[in-house]
């Protein structure tokens, strides 16, 4: 296969580097005849065995990667990680066109259609309308964020509806079709109620999930009226792990773990008051944690496993000390509350 050449595309030295279309179009299109010729009869024989479970795994490990890069900020990584994270999509793509399902460019265009759709204040309400748009919502946001939001949510609501009166008619058929002795493919729908948490995916790290549940709760008015409310809570959670583990029984097992979610979920509930992400919050927590313990292997006399308990104990507290003195003083970072996500 004879790719196209991409001297023309390479990056500018500028700080500021103008995004190119064209170039873009040019690559992609390589990319994806690359993924196409990888799974073709005479492609790579791994590439042609993968099926969705398969690499499913793989996508999360490589949005992973892409996280940790940026939290490094190691720009020149996150390049190529981002590649790789793109090329889970190109292969779910031609799996599923391999399965006469859908192709890239139905992807591309169910993309396209929703950002055109859900920015009516950037591209006109005429063409969010013809994209799909069927919410009254106020293009002029006037440069503010929190209305785009609130459109955002407003124009997502009406395709989640329209969704459901799809699933309506759907069932209707199914139900006419059965009278007459036909059937349609089953979609997983049925009878079963719509919940409004169902939109927050169970992929998602449990931190995350357990803080996107609890603010799709609040907005029905379930949830904490103040931070404070949840201390107590925290204390009652913490008594029934106590009382759990305490009992010494194997068989109870499934209940500790029980009480340890609980007591997790609530802490996850209490960083969300307090305008802290738990998922981000535990991640900094791990990292302080592995400097604090790079320090005690460096510091220490001895392997570790040859310290005493209060010989490790010293150790962890002079590592503490040690990297707190090395931090730039300044003044304490004002709390930040965690921004909205659109999604």
């Amino acid at each position: 296969m004879d790719l196209p050449k991409t001297d023309s595309c390479a990056s500018p030295s500028a700080p500021q580097i103008p995004t190119n279309p064209a170039c873009a179009a040019e690559l992609f299109e390589q990319s994806v005849a690359i993924m196409a010729r990888l799974r073709a009869p005479g492609g790579c024989p791994w590439d042609r065995e993968q099926s969705f479970d398969s690499i499913r795994k793989c996508t999360l490990e490589e949005a992973y990667e892409v996280f940790d890069a940026i939290e490094r900020r190691d720009f020149a990584h996150l390049a190529e990680e981002l590649g790789d994270l793109l090329l889970q999509v190109l292969f779910y793509a031609e799996m599923a066109a391999n399965e006469g399902r859908f192709t890239i460019a139905d992807v591309l265009d169910h993309l396209n259609r929703k950002l055109v759709r859900r920015h009516p204040h950037v591209f006109g309400d005429e063409a969010a309308r013809a994209a799909g748009n069927r919410a009254e919502v106020d293009a002029d946001v006037e440069g503010s964020s929190a209305a785009v939001l609130r459109n955002w949510e407003q124009i997502k609501a009406a395709e989640n509806r329209e969704r459901g009166n799809e699933g309506t008619r759907e069932q209707g058929q199914r139900e006419h079709l059965n009278s007459k002795g036909g059937d349609l493919p089953a979609t997983g729908l049925g009878n079963e109620m719509q919940s409004r948490l169902d939109s927050v995916l169970r992929a998602l790290p449990a931190l995350t999930e357990a803080a996107k549940l609890g603010a799709k709760a609040q907005k029905s008015g379930f949830d904490w009226p103040h931070w404070r409310d949840l201390l107590p809570k925290l204390a009652e959670e913490t008594a029934e792990l106590e009382a759990e583990a305490a009992s010494g029984d194997p068989a109870r097992q499934p209940a500790i773990e029980a009480e340890l979610g609980d007591l997790l979920f609530t802490v996850v509930h209490l960083g969300r008051h307090l305008g802290v992400d738990a998922e981000m919050a535990l991640r900094q927590c791990n990292l302080r944690f592995r400097r604090r313990f790079r320090e005690m292997e460096l510091a220490a006399p001895r392997p570790l496993e040859e310290l005493l308990p209060d010989e490790l104990e010293s150790l962890w507290a002079q590592a503490k000390q040690k990297l707190a003195a090395e931090q730039t003083p300044g003044p304490a970072p004002r709390s930040t509350p965690v921004p909205q996500a659109k999604s």
